[in-house]
């Protein structure tokens, strides 16, 4: 055994290289604990691994996967004295690689059942010939491959595998914590890690729905029709060549026409009515996602939606709020289980609502507005200048240092400028573009929910027309539902508060929010319903994941939001 340590120490130190002080130092102000412990080896083997472990951290390019890897398994080993985790001693001596991580290489040749890719685990460092080879160099190495594949492994099945903001900066996601030693100190000594690996996988039922339909993806005969392609928004009596298409979609006699047809017409009307869409017979994008769920779902975007729903957090809360930005929709859920629904108008292509998770903790009655900077620049300085009497029409206030001051007196070219020390803010009243109401979660994107006063958008199908917050439908009708755990603020008790001046309610626990980005949900009978796309993220995120699938068109709003919409 003493000759094994030693060639172990020989054949790797010889490449190795320890970890510099002002790399330790680096690296101990980057960690997020108070508190590191590198613990010193304490024998042959734990100093192979720790100079391994220095060389590759050492090399790393900073900020890259790789370092922030090589950073995390440092500490990790130093920890436990850089003694092995995988690997163990008979009592001849011999050094072999240990059960459970047999059973873990098995569940990594099956990654792709829950929508990952074994060959990011089964890299060509896991090897498990080294451990028979009795090789020390061999087996140090295969020790922190090891390691850092099964690190990579939860990471995964926890947050999935493409960094969100590499899709859109609009994505304001941050990965939830796992106790990576603890992780492996279990799994190591488990008769079943496959069981403690799934404990990181999310258990919200679409999630668990979308897994099921990915195992049963192609498992039948019958051929998956086609999706239908974006494109120009059909009319009745229109032409289009997507109609024999969406005509056999419908099981329709397929006539060979291009034309939109009464009989057509009749059909789609039906459909959307099914889909819960807007009555119309016009095809726009929110009625070709919905003709392309079921069963002509893309595997591309199965995988997809069930890397967003390892995005989200693993608790979304017993009593929640989630807004799905491509559905149009808001929901209440409690347990689980839906209590209230409405329609939302969110940001448009342009104006993109973010993505991300909070608790809204106040409701604001006869809000203030407090236009941002952009719109300011971008929409009220240009009609200011061509009429100055605007934002007295529009019940607006010029602020100059808490004071209002008028807009007459105001140089409004130079709004561009650093030097513009106006804010501009809209009282409270029937024009407010909030509305009557705006629902807080203070965040640094300023978005929130609101009232609106331009309810005209909400008998669209395709509703993405504001300037990033969410615009909700019923406003009293949804805090009536908010506040249905708070035994002193009802829908009833705020429309009481309507006036002239800003009235802010508190209630006693906050509430948590997701705005979310799901082109598929699951109904509770497996049905799968499919949307559009209308930010772009689903696309570029199947791209990220390196699937093959034909990029989608852009998706095209169906008609123009009114003229002169200035709401948030």
């Amino acid at each position: 055994m003493h000759k094994v340590l030693a060639s172990l120490v020989a054949l790797v130190a010889a490449t190795s290289g320890a970890l510099s002080p002002a790399l330790a130092q680096q690296a101990v102000a980057s960690l997020e604990t108070s508190r590191v412990v590198i613990a010193p080896p304490q024998n042959a083997l734990a100093r192979t691994i720790k100079d391994g472990l220095s060389a590759a951290y050492y090399s790393a390019t900073r900020d890259t996967t790789a370092y922030n890897e090589a950073q995390r398994l440092y500490f990790l080993y130093g920890e436990r004295h850089f003694d092995p985790i995988w690997l163990s001693q008979d009592a001849s001596g011999a050094i072999s690689f240990s059960p459970a991580a047999e059973k873990i290489v098995a569940l990594f040749r099956t990654a792709d059942a829950e929508g990952l890719r074994p060959s990011d685990y089964l890299t060509p460092d896991i090897d498990l010939s080294r451990a028979k080879s009795g090789d020390p160099a061999a087996l140090a190495a295969l020790e922190t491959a090891f390691s850092r594949a099964t690190m990579r492994y939860a990471n995964h099945i926890h947050n999935g595998r493409i960094r969100p903001q590499s899709v859109s900066e609009n994505l304001d996601i941050q990965p939830k914590k796992i106790d990576e030693a603890a992780l492996l100190e279990r799994l190591a000594k488990s008769d079943n890690p496959a069981s403690i690996l799934a404990e990181l996988e999310p258990k919200h039922p679409e999630f668990l729905a979308l897994k099921q339909a990915l195992a049963n993806f192609g498992k039948t005969d019958t051929a998956r029709p086609t999706p239908i392609a974006e494109g120009a928004v059909l009319r009745p009596g229109g032409t289009d060549a997507r109609v024999p298409a969406i005509r056999e979609r419908l099981k329709l006699t397929a006539l060979g026409s291009n034309s939109y047809d009464d009989m057509l017409v009749s059909a789609v009307k039906s459909f959307q009515e099914s889909q819960g869409l807007e009555v119309d017979g016009i095809i726009g994008p929110a009625t070709v996602a919905a003709l392309n769920g079921g069963a002509a779902t893309r595997r591309e975007d199965i995988l997809a939606n069930m890397e967003r729903w390892r995005w989200m957090p693993s608790d979304l809360g017993k009593f929640n709020v989630f807004v799905n930005i491509p559905e149009f929709r808001l929901a209440i859920n409690r347990d689980g289980h839906e209590e209230y629904t409405t329609r939302v108008v969110v940001g448009t292509t342009k104006n993109q609502t973010p993505i991300f998770s909070d608790n809204i903790r106040h409701l604001v009655v006869n809000p203030f507005w407090n236009v941002p900077s952009s719109i300011i620049r971008g929409e009220i300085a240009p009609a200011v200048m061509r009429n100055p009497g605007y934002t007295d029409a529009k019940n607006m206030d010029l602020i100059y240092n808490g004071s209002v001051v008028s807009p007459w007196q105001v140089n409004w070219s130079q709004v561009s400028t650093s030097n513009f020390p106006f804010r501009v803010r809209q009282r409270p009243g029937p024009g407010n573009s909030l509305g009557q109401i705006k629902f807080l979660f203070p965040n640094k994107h300023d978005v929130y929910l609101h009232d609106t006063p331009s309810k005209s958008l909400f008998a669209r199908s395709y509703r993405a027309f504001s300037h990033g917050c969410i615009r909700v439908q019923n406003p009293f009708e949804f805090a009536d539902a908010l506040m249905a755990n708070e035994p002193n603020i009802s829908g009833a008790s705020l429309e009481a508060m309507f006036g002239p001046n800003e009235k802010w309610v508190n209630p006693q626990t906050s509430i948590p929010v997701h705005l979310a980005y799901f082109t598929l949900r699951v109904d509770g009978d497996g049905t799968i319903r499919s949307y559009g796309d209308v930010y772009g993220h689903n696309e570029k995120l199947i791209a990220a994941m390196g699937l093959n699938a034909a990029p989608a068109p852009a998706i095209i709003a169906e008609t123009s939001p009114i003229a002169d919409d200035l709401s948030p």
